[in-house]
């Protein structure tokens, strides 16, 4: 009876709180789920049960796949992301690791500069920048957001570093050096190896922020063979808060020429069988 009691209130107070949380966090994803292979006719039906497929359709994904430009989008993100976070990574480990373990006059006030730096807004920023992108003709091109991304990205990974390179003791990077090893070896073979944890969390941050980064991408690439998925799919697909798939997308896009050229044959029709003016 005493187990019976136990197994029904840790039901109570653990399983069940758990289960409702599970589905909280679960249902979005599942709604996107099951928006992506509704067909049109049930998604914009205010009768039908919305968290019910009854008819499901992959054309959506036959459509993103073929109709747009979604793969190549697809490969311009990744491509910026991963050499964006290199690069972020690199520099901001070469940028934390002296301000971290080594004693110079001004090491507080870059630390300082450095967190301002990446304070800074965007739309601060972003004008200086497009000048400069203009002056060096990079224009649509990956290369002008793989250059602009590391400007936010950097300050974030060297302040993000230099918390995890101080809580490295400096007596394994001297015995290091006592036996030999120069600065560069000590911090690749001592420092580098203990701050993983470090490295991999600020380079998934900064991987993420270059994933998702809109505003760089909106002002430098307007060309959607060069665009990013964030980019792409806020300009190419959606239009007036709605999205253009399937079917009725065509017969949108196509209704206004049809109407245009029908209004012209009219119009010439008319003009042919008007008497000439006198």
């Amino acid at each position: 009876m005493i187990e019976g009691r136990g197994i029904f209130t840790r039901t109570l107070r653990l399983y069940l709180p758990l289960a409702v949380c599970l589905v909280a966090m679960l249902f979005p994803f599942y709604w996107m789920l099951i928006t992506s292979i509704k067909p049109n006719s049930e998604l914009y039906s205010a009768r039908i049960m919305p968290l019910v497929v009854y008819h499901p359709t992959l054309k959506h994904y036959v459509d993103l796949l073929t109709q747009t430009n979604f793969l190549t989008w697809t490969y311009n993100t990744m491509l910026v992301a991963v050499v964006t976070t290199t690069v972020s990574l690199v520099l901001g480990t070469m940028m934390a690791y002296p301000l971290a373990r080594m004693n110079f006059p001004g090491a507080a006030v870059v630390a300082i500069g450095v967190a301002a730096t990446y304070l800074v807004p965007q739309p601060l920023l972003f004008i200086p920048m497009a000048d400069i992108i203009n002056k060096l003709e990079l224009g649509n091109t990956l290369s002008a957001v793989m250059l602009t991304y590391p400007t936010l990205l950097i300050p974030f990974c060297a302040w993000l570093l230099m918390g995890y390179f101080k809580s490295v003791p400096r007596e394994l990077e001297e015995a290091a050096r006592i036996d030999g090893a120069s600065r560069f070896q000590a911090m690749w073979r001592v420092v580098l190896p203990l701050t993983t944890p470090g490295l991999l969390s600020a380079g998934i941050f900064a991987f993420t922020l270059a994933q998702n980064e809109f505003l760089y991408a909106l002002i430098f690439l307007s060309k959607s063979e060069v665009r990013t998925v964030p980019v792409g799919a806020i300009t190419e697909l959606i239009r007036g808060d709605v999205f253009y798939w399937g079917s009725s997308w065509r017969r949108r896009c196509s209704a206004p020429s049809r109407s245009r050229s029908s209004t012209r044959s009219s119009w010439s029709t008319a003009l042919r069988a008007s008497p000439p003016a006198r």
